[in-house]
C-alpha cells in the first residue's frame, strides 16, 4: 500500500506511525460480504476482495487516501483566523446578493480554491512564533487544515432558510420584530438538526455503504491540490492530475464567458425551436424555457450541473432519475397536458408560476384582507389557483416520494439500521472507519446542550413574539424531521439525490392551521430545514471522516462558522432594508427585487391563507394528486417482492423513492436540466467507467471539480465586470441585443405560450370552487 506523500516533509516519529498502521490494516483484511451483508447495494464492487485493505467501492478508491497520519496540525490558530474570516465574507456577501436579480453565489469551492494559495502564503510569511501557547505558525498548510477552512466557509453559506421568514413579515405583512426575535428563530432552524445529525452519524457516516458521493469530488480536489499520491489513484500514465484539473478548470473558466454571456444560445440550445418558432406543440415538446427539453443539447455546464454534477452522482441512481423523468415528463404530462387535464391547455406546459382563471399570473392581492388573512367572498369572486401540468405533477411526485422513502427504508435498509445501532466505529468493516476510531469521538452531550438550547430558542421566539404558531406545531415539525432524517440520509449517501420535506410539511399544516400564513413558514422551516441542516452536517462530518479529521474540532467548526454566518446574514439584511431605498418593490431600480422572498411569500398565501383543502380535498382540481400517497406505497413493496423471487434482475436497481423524487427540482429546475445531464452521467460513469476504468479512475472528480471551479470563478468575474456596473447596460444594445442572444427566447417556448389563448376577457375553469 502506498502511504501519502505530500509536499510536506513528515517526521520519523509519523513514519513509524503509517509503519504500524499499515501492520494493523494488514491484519484486518475487509471482506467485501462484511459490508454489503446488511443490504444489496448496487454501488458495491464485488471483485474487491482481491484488493488490498481499501474501500469495497471504486469512486471511494479513487477518491479518498486509505492511510493517515495523526501527527498532521488541523485545529490551528491561521484555520480558525482564515474561516472565520470566509465565515463572514461569503455568507455576507451571499445575502446580499440574495435580494438582487440577477445574482451571484460564491460557493465553497471558491474559498477552497483561494484558501489553499492564503494557507501557503501564512506558512511562509508569518513568524512561527508563540502567543499565550498557540502557535502563529505550526509549519506547512496541511491538507487536513485547508479542509476544517474549506467546511467553516461552506457550511453557513447560503441565505439561511429562515432569514426568508423575517423578509417575508416585513415585506407582506408588515411585522418588523427585533433582532433578537430574528436571531433566535435563525440559529434554532440552523443548529437544532446539526444535533440530529450528530445522533445520526452512527448510520449516515460510519458504515461504509455511506459513501455521499458529491463528498469525492471535493475530496479529489483536496487531493490533488495538495499532491497526495494513494493506492487508489491507480498506477495509469499521462499528465498528473494537478496538470489536469489546472487545464480543465483553465479551459471551464474561458469557455462559459461564451453560453453565459457572449453566445447564450449555446446554454438555452432549444434548435429545434429556432426551426419553427411559432409552432405551440414543437416548441413545448422540444423548448427549454417553458417546454419539455426534447431537444437534448446544451453546452453550458452550469445548466448541465444545476441539479448536481453529472460525474460526482452513480450511473444506476442517474439511471433511476432519468427513466422517472422520461415517463412522468415525456409521457404522462404531454398525455395530461393535451387531454386538457386541470385544464391545462389554457396555461403553458411547464412554468415556475401559478394561474387564475384568466390564464395571468394569479394575483394574491385580490383575495386577502389587510391582515392577510382570506377573504372567501374576494377568492370566490376572482378565482381558483392554477398550476402548469408539470408543476401539479411535481407535487404528485413529492406526495408519492414521502411514503416511497418510509416504506423503501423499512424493506431495505432495517437490517443495516438495527445493526449500525449496535456497532462502535472500531467494528466497522472499513478501513476509513478504522483509521478515524484513534480519533476522541464527540460526546453526545454536546448534542443534547445543542439541542436544548435551540428548542429553548424555538420555543421563545414563537411565544413571545405573535406568530400564532402554537408549541404542538413546533414539536411535530421537529418530529416530523427527525423521523425523515436518517431515510432521506441514507437515500442521499447512496444515490446523491435528497428528498424534500417542504412540500409534505405545508400540506400538514395547511390542514392544521388554515389561515396563519406565518405559523406556515415557520412549520415549513423547521420541519424542512431541519433534516436538510442535518445532512448538511452528517455529509460534512463524512468529508472529514473521508479526509481523516478529528471529530471534535470538525464539530466546533460548523457550530462556530453556523453561528457567525447566520448573524452576519441577518446584519447584512437589517443594514439593506435600512438603506436600499424600495427594497423587494418588483420595480426597485438596482435589481434588488427579492425573487426569492416573492416565491417564499407567495407560497406562504397560497398554501398558509387559500390552504391545501380548496385544492387537493375530494371535489377539488388537484384531488387526484392525492393518490400519489398511495402509489408511493405501492411501488417499493412491488419492487421488493420482485427482487425476492428473482434477486438478481435488473430490479435490484430501481429506487423509486429516487424515480419519485429525482425530478424535485422543477421547478425551479426545467426539463432540460436533466437530459443532458443524464446524458453525461451515461458517458463518463457508464461508458468511460467501463470502457477505461483507469482514465476514470485518475481524472473523473478531478474533471468534475474543475468544471464547477472554472464555472463558479467564470460567473462570479462575468457579475462583476459585465452585469454589476452600470445595473447590467453594458452591451445592451449591442451584445446583448445580437441573435446568438436572442433567438432562444423569441420563439413560443421563450414566450411561454399556451395551446389554447384565451379571448379578451374570456376565462376557464370550474364553474363554481
Amino acid at each position: 500500500m502506498d502511504p501519502i506523500v505530500t509536499d510536506e516533509r513528515t517526521s520519523s516519529s509519523s513514519s513509524s506511525i503509517q509503519e504500524k498502521e499499515k501492520v494493523d490494516v494488514e491484519r484486518a483484511a475487509v471482506k467485501v460480504q462484511d459490508v454489503v451483508a446488511d443490504f444489496d447495494d448496487p454501488n458495491i464492487d464485488k471483485d474487491a476482495i482481491l484488493l488490498e485493505d481499501d474501500s469495497p467501492y471504486p469512486e471511494v478508491r479513487s477518491a479518498v487516501a486509505n492511510t493517515d497520519d495523526p501527527s498532521m496540525p488541523v485545529s490551528s490558530l491561521r484555520v480558525w483566523v482564515i474561516g472565520i474570516i470566509w465565515a463572514i465574507i461569503i455568507p455576507g456577501m451571499n445575502q446580499f446578493f440574495f435580494f438582487r436579480f440577477p445574482s451571484v453565489t460564491v460557493g465553497g469551492i471558491v474559498a477552497q480554491l483561494i484558501s489553499f494559495p492564503v494557507g501557503r502564503l501564512w506558512a511562509r510569511v508569518v513568524p512561527n512564533v508563540k502567543v499565550f501557547g498557540v502557535s502563529l505558525n505550526p509549519g506547512p498548510f496541511t491538507v487536513k487544515e485547508h479542509v476544517l477552512i474549506t467546511i467553516m466557509a461552506s457550511v453557513g453559506s447560503g441565505s439561511a432558510y429562515a432569514t426568508d421568514i423575517v423578509a417575508v413579515q416585513r415585506v407582506y405583512y408588515n411585522q418588523i420584530y427585533n433582532f433578537g426575535y430574528q436571531w433566535m428563530v435563525v440559529m434554532s432552524t440552523q443548529l437544532i438538526g446539526f444535533s440530529i445529525g450528530g445522533i445520526a452519524r452512527r448510520f449516515l457516516v460510519q458504515p461504509p455503504s455511506m459513501i455521499w458521493p458529491a463528498n469525492l469530488v471535493t475530496c479529489a480536489l483536496f487531493n490533488t491540490l495538495h499532491s497526495q499520491v494513494y493506492a487508489g489513484m491507480g498506477n495509469r500514465g499521462g499528465i498528473s492530475r494537478e496538470r489536469f484539473f489546472f487545464y480543465a478548470f483553465l479551459g471551464s473558466t474561458c469557455w462559459y464567458f461564451f453560453p453565459g454571456y457572449i453566445f447564450q444560445a449555446l446554454s438555452f440550445f432549444n434548435w429545434v425551436c429556432w426551426i419553427v418558432p411559432n409552432n405551440v406543440v414543437v416548441n413545448q415538446l422540444f423548448g427549454y424555457n417553458s417546454g419539455l427539453g426534447m431537444s437534448l443539447v446544451t453546452f453550458d455546464w452550469a445548466q448541465i450541473a444545476y441539479i448536481g454534477s453529472p460525474l460526482a452522482t452513480p450511473w444506476w441512481a442517474e439511471a433511476n432519475v432519468a427513466v422517472g423523468f422520461v415517463f412522468f415528463f415525456w409521457i404522462v404530462t404531454p398525455i395530461l397536458y393535451y387531454t386538457n387535464a386541470w385544464y391545462s391547455k389554457f396555461m403553458p406546459i411547464s412554468s415556475r408560476t401559478s394561474f387564475d382563471r384568466f390564464g395571468q399570473t394569479y394575483d394574491v392581492s385580490r383575495i386577502i384582507n389587510e391582515d392577510a388573512s382570506l377573504n372567501v367572498a374576494k377568492y370566490e369572486a376572482y378565482s381558483p389557483l392554477f398550476l402548469s401540468t408539470t408543476f401539479a405533477l411535481s407535487y404528485g411526485l413529492s406526495f408519492a416520494s414521502i411514503t416511497a422513502t418510509l416504506t423503501h427504508t423499512f424493506l431495505y435498509f432495517r437490517k443495516q439500521i438495527w445493526v449500525q445501532s449496535r456497532r462502535s466505529m472500531s467494528e466497522q468493516p472499513d478501513i476509513h472507519a478504522r483509521l478515524m476510531s484513534k480519533y476522541p469521538q464527540v460526546p453526545e452531550w454536546w448534542y443534547a446542550i445543542i439541542f436544548l438550547s435551540m428548542f429553548i430558542f424555538g420555543i421563545i421566539s414563537i411565544e413571545v413574539w405573535n406568530t400564532q404558531f402554537p408549541v404542538w406545531a413546533f414539536v411535530l415539525a421537529l418530529i416530523i424531521s427527525f423521523v425523515y432524517t436518517i431515510p432521506i440520509g441514507m437515500i442521499q449517501a447512496i444515490t446523491n439525490q435528497q428528498i424534500g420535506l417542504n412540500v409534505i410539511t405545508e400540506l400538514i399544516i395547511g390542514y392544521a392551521l388554515p389561515g396563519r400564513p406565518i405559523a406556515m413558514m415557520m412549520f415549513k422551516t423547521w420541519g424542512y430545514i431541519t433534516m436538510a441542516q442535518a445532512l448538511t452536517f452528517a455529509s460534512d462530518f463524512k468529508l472529514g471522516h473521508y479526509m481523516k479529521i478529528p471529530p471534535r474540532p470538525m464539530f466546533w467548526s460548523q457550530v462556530v462558522a453556523t453561528v457567525v454566518a447566520g448573524t452576519v446574514q441577518l446584519g447584512v439584511q437589517a443594514w439593506m432594508f435600512t438603506n436600499i431605498d424600495g427594497l423587494c418593490s418588483p420595480d426597485q431600480p438596482n435589481g434588488f427585487i427579492c425573487p426569492s422572498t416573492q416565491v417564499f411569500g407567495t407560497a406562504s398565501i397560497i398554501w398558509g391563507v387559500i390552504g391545501p383543502a380548496r385544492q387537493f380535498s375530494p371535489g377539488q382540481i388537484y384531488y387526484g394528486l392525492v393518490f400519489f400517497f398511495i402509489i408511493g406505497i405501492g411501488c417499493p413493496i412491488a419492487g421488493y417482492l420482485i427482487t425476492l423471487k428473482w434477486p438478481n434482475s435488473f430490479m435490484k436497481y430501481v429506487n423509486f423513492p429516487v424515480i419519485f423524487s429525482g425530478t424535485g427540482l422543477i421547478p425551479p429546475a426545467t426539463a432540460f436540466n436533466y437530459v443532458p445531464w443524464s446524458i453525461v452521467g451515461f458517458v463518463f460513469n457508464y461508458v468511460i467507467r467501463r470502457r477505461h476504468f483507469s482514465w476514470w479512475t485518475k481524472y473523473n472528480y478531478v474533471l468534475s471539480a474543475a468544471l464547477d471551479s472554472g464555472v463558479a470563478v467564470s460567473a462570479i468575474l462575468i457579475f462583476f465586470i459585465l452585469q454589476y456596473p452600470d445595473n447590467n447596460g453594458i452591451g445592451k444594445n449591442t451584445i446583448q441585443t445580437w441573435w446568438g442572444n436572442t433567438v432562444s427566447f423569441n420563439n413560443a417556448d421563450g414566450a411561454a405560450a399556451p395551446l389554447i389563448t384565451l379571448a379578451p376577457g374570456g376565462a376557464f375553469g370550474p364553474t363554481k370552487w
